[in-house]
């Protein structure tokens, strides 16, 4: 048995064998990680300059982007480094800094993402009441819970992860340090604390989606009621972009987590990893501003002004 006070690294799963994939791997990491920069970046610097973009929509994206900068900065960096120099070890500390910060990242934006849905469902179905629900103060105090719950939540999670003995070695069969891998290091009962957690948090995130469906049942079934065409294209235009990035996002993050052991191997857990880790951050921007009038306005004049 390895106690984890004994563990001064872990070795994360490697890219590939020869060098010409691992470089091709730093290059495809590189080439997302700019484009999470750029278009996370272009849209904070918007919505921050752009006075007509402060509302609460916006300041919700705001926040949504801050964490995609801070979710994709905390995994791929390390991946595409010990693609260039050839390694694989993650130091003790690095590894449980980067579960924490990951953790906090995901269930911020699983919270954010539900907090718009509730913003889109008043927007939409009860807009007299739109001004009251949702006020600079109501906004700012939403934004704050989803960040410090889900700090609480990483803290939680973290804190009862390393402690367990190891008896299956330091080889973590993924990119970055998330919990189920490091719980397939464990030994056979000392994890059973620690997986009751993940499934409170699971569940926690089946609730936020199934919220998120209720809300748009609602508003689509209003939506479907005006009359006028432009009227359901704009409102499709606020909804739509929310649901491109909860369906990549929830769908393939609740799966990864949940998903029986039977259909668990190195390649699929892989290519999960990938598309709620890494992909949602780069297209995210994309989404948000590919129908939206106001922000691609925004952003067309941040970058003639620069």
């Amino acid at each position: 048995m390895l106690n984890s006070s004994f563990l001064t690294e872990f070795l994360l799963l490697g890219s590939a064998n020869t060098r010409e994939l691992q470089l091709l791997h730093f290059s495809l990491f590189l080439g997302i990680y700019l484009a999470a920069l750029l278009g996370n970046g272009l849209v904070i610097t918007a919505v921050a300059c752009d006075h007509r973009l402060h509302t609460p929509m916006y300041f919700f994206l705001l926040n949504l982007s801050l964490l995609d900068l801070g979710s994709i900065s905390t995994t791929v960096p390390k991946s595409m480094a010990n693609s260039l120099w050839d390694t694989r070890a993650i130091s003790y500390s690095g590894c449980a800094a980067q579960l924490f910060l990951f953790l906090f990242s995901l269930g911020a934006e699983c919270s954010l993402l539900t907090v718009m849905a509730y913003d889109r469902y008043v927007a939409i179905c009860r807009p007299l009441h739109y001004g009251t629900l949702m006020g600079s103060r109501a906004c700012v105090k939403m934004a704050a819970a989803a960040w410090a719950s889900s700090f609480v939540n990483g803290l939680l999670q973290t804190a009862n992860t390393f402690p367990i003995p190891l008896c299956q070695g330091n080889v973590v069969k993924q990119f970055f340090c998330e919990v189920p891998q490091i719980l397939k290091l464990s030994c056979s009962e000392s994890y059973l604390r620690e997986l009751g957690l993940i499934v409170v948090s699971a569940c926690l995130a089946l609730g936020c989606f199934v919220f998120i469906v209720l809300s748009y049942v609602q508003i689509f079934t209003v939506v479907l009621r005006i009359p006028s065409e432009q009227g359901r294209h704009k409102a499709f235009s606020m909804c739509l972009p929310h649901l491109a990035v909860v369906s990549l996002f929830l769908s393939t993050g609740m799966f990864a987590y949940l998903k029986p052991p039977s259909l668990s191997s190195p390649s699929l857990d892989l290519v999960l990893a990938v598309l709620y880790s890494v992909v949602p951050p780069a297209v995210n921007p994309l989404f948000y501003s590919m129908r939206n009038k106001e922000l691609k306005h925004a952003l067309r004049k941040l970058i003639q002004w620069e």
